[in-house]
């Protein structure tokens, strides 16, 4: 299938943060799944590589709760959000204590960490997260960053998350195609030209599935396909 062309009123589409947070404050979170998610646990051992007590990176993490999942299992968990509100309802759902503070060197950010010390979810954008803050990651599990962000700031995305791999980080990234002219998103269709020509250069690049995701939902939105696809990134040598 030949990739659909995106319209301009998709390609310009801009999201503020106060538009995000709005979508948390009025319930708007139809991206929140409630169980870990299915292809993580088909695909962990793909991330994982035979490794334990992992750096794991969650950009645009909400309240996922992969976190606590992977958490448990000994990992560490770092994860970026720029709404407070999500990563609040995060620990309070899944019963973890916590403590909150400012970010030297980022203005009005705020880190909250559990007190078993090995989840920390920083409230703050993701183009102000640096490894100078956060570290280098093992991995990094990408399910609905790449999809939210806008078009326009794709590489600039792009390009925070390539900064923060160590050099045998294993990314998964998950991403949606269907034909963006029928509904402006997000989630955005992530063409797999975009994912070569952003990280290509830097990672080989794997589909590891791809799955028929079409929802009564979707279909009400007017989509007569969509696909789930995730792929595999691993730094070039």
């Amino acid at each position: 299938m030949s990739s659909p062309q995106f319209s301009g009123a998709v390609q310009n589409r801009v999201l503020s943060h106060e538009d995000w947070k709005e979508k948390w404050e009025t319930r708007n979170i139809g991206f929140h799944v409630a169980n870990v998610h299915p292809l993580l646990a088909e695909f962990l051992n793909e991330m994982q590589d035979g490794r334990t007590q992992m750096n794991i990176f969650f950009p645009l993490c909400g309240k996922a709760v992969d976190m606590k999942w992977l958490a448990d299992m000994g990992h560490n968990i770092v994860g970026v959000e720029v709404c407070e509100m999500g990563l609040r309802e995060f620990f309070t759902e899944q019963d973890i204590p916590y403590t909150e503070e400012v970010v030297a060197g980022i203005p009005g950010a705020k880190v909250f960490k559990s007190t078993s010390g090995n989840i920390s979810l920083y409230c703050c954008s993701i183009y102000d997260i640096t490894d100078s803050v956060i570290g280098k990651f093992d991995g990094v599990w990408d399910r609905g960053a790449m999809v939210a962000v806008n078009p326009k700031d794709r590489q600039r995305y792009a390009n925070v998350v390539l900064s923060l791999m160590a050099k045998d980080c294993r990314y998964l990234l998950v991403t949606f195609e269907y034909d963006p002219k029928l509904i402006k998103g997000p989630p955005f269709y992530v063409p797999e030209s975009d994912i070569e020509n952003f990280l290509g250069p830097s990672c080989t690049v794997k589909l590891l599935k791809k799955i028929d995701a079409l929802t009564d939902r979707q279909k009400q939105w007017g989509l007569d396909f969509c696909f789930e696809k995730i792929y595999l990134l691993t730094p070039r040598l």
